[in-house]
């Protein structure tokens, strides 16, 4: 054997013995394979929520734009004539009421006033929060989640009595203050004053949800970046401005939009402080809106289609707002 065959058959063990990992890839497509089945373990353990939100929000929308195509009175309930289809009418009816964009504009601005209060209000007191001590703390929270625990009927009665105009202590407490103009005054009569009591009521009963909020996120927030902001001598509102408010982003998003749907969505407060929408249709909103088309005047489909109308609104402006924040940089 040649010098030169001998330095091949020294080589030839070598390159086998690189090329014994081939066969691992079918391990490799085992390991591929159960990847994917892992992926579908999260919607398995998702379903039953699904299920049931699908149950309780998806078949409702759907009945409800169902019924907004429809002719669905109360003759129609009754079964004393047939229902049929109506397609477009219903929205043309509604678009062609000058009523509606009077309630769709008062309600945009009523809510957006309450959403503004209430996130002020709320991130104010949590604030506080961080610089009282225990005792008072204690004392803040409870009362917070008492009125946030308190049903929304029975506020709006005990915040009706408040300023009522022969017995309420409010306008008594004014009038000792010297305001004459409050003697017997009544809040519900004018449309600001009736809205601003409702406002009033509004914020009494959502702040503490934002204020415990973000406390908690507050409390999360290293304490040497706040310490730091001190020594520098930044002021409180400095400090929320530059420090908080950005590393809080993600939290002021949900009581955000939390707040954009409840306030949105107001009904009880109005149809009790105001009687049913006060003098002369004055305080109407959407809700209310809704609730007196379908059930004071029995013309449910025109009552579905403002139900529509309502959701859309709100997943118009909620998507609004996600997506200015997203061009601001922001990760939601």
């Amino acid at each position: 054997m040649t010098p030169g065959t001998t330095q091949h058959a020294r080589r030839a063990p070598a390159a086998a013995g690189r090329s014994r990992p081939g066969p691992a890839a079918p391990a490799g497509g085992r390991a591929t394979k159960g990847r994917g089945r892992g992926s579908w373990t999260p919607w398995l353990y998702l379903a039953p929520a699904l299920v049931v939100l699908g149950g309780l929000l998806v078949y409702p929308i759907y009945q409800l734009g169902l019924i907004s195509f429809l002719e669905y009175t109360q003759a129609q309930v009754s079964g004393g004539e047939p229902t049929t289809f109506q397609g477009f009418a219903n929205y043309a009816e509604l678009f062609g009421d000058g009523e509606f964009w009077n309630v769709v504009v008062a309600t945009l601005l009523f809510a957006a006033v309450c959403v503004v209060s209430t996130l002020a209000v709320g991130c104010a007191l949590a604030v506080l929060l961080t610089r009282v001590r225990a005792i008072p703390r204690l004392a803040l929270m409870l009362a917070a989640l008492g009125a946030w625990a308190t049903p929304a009927i029975t506020g709006s009665t005990v915040w009706v009595f408040l300023f009522d105009a022969d017995f309420g202590p409010v306008n008594k407490v004014l009038v000792w203050f010297g305001l004459s103009g409050f003697e017997d005054y009544s809040w519900t009569y004018d449309r600001y004053s009736a809205f601003a009591l409702v406002l009033f009521e509004v914020v009494w009963c959502s702040f503490p949800f934002v204020m415990v909020t973000v406390y908690a996120g507050i409390r999360a927030i290293p304490t040497e970046v706040l310490e730091a902001a001190a020594l520098d001598g930044a002021s409180t509102w400095r400090i929320w401005r530059t420090v908080m408010a950005p590393m809080l982003r993600p939290i002021l998003v949900v009581v955000t939009i939390q707040s954009i749907i409840w306030d949105f969505k107001v009904f009880t407060q109005i149809y009790v402080m105001t009687d049913g929408g006060g003098i002369a249709r004055q305080n109407m909103v959407l809700n209310v809106y809704a609730y007196q088309k379908a059930f004071a005047s029995s013309q449910y489909s025109l009552g579905s289609a403002i139900g529509v109308v309502m959701l859309l609104i709100l997943l118009a402006v909620t998507l609004v707002y996600l997506r200015l924040l997203r061009r601001q940089g922001e990760e939601l």
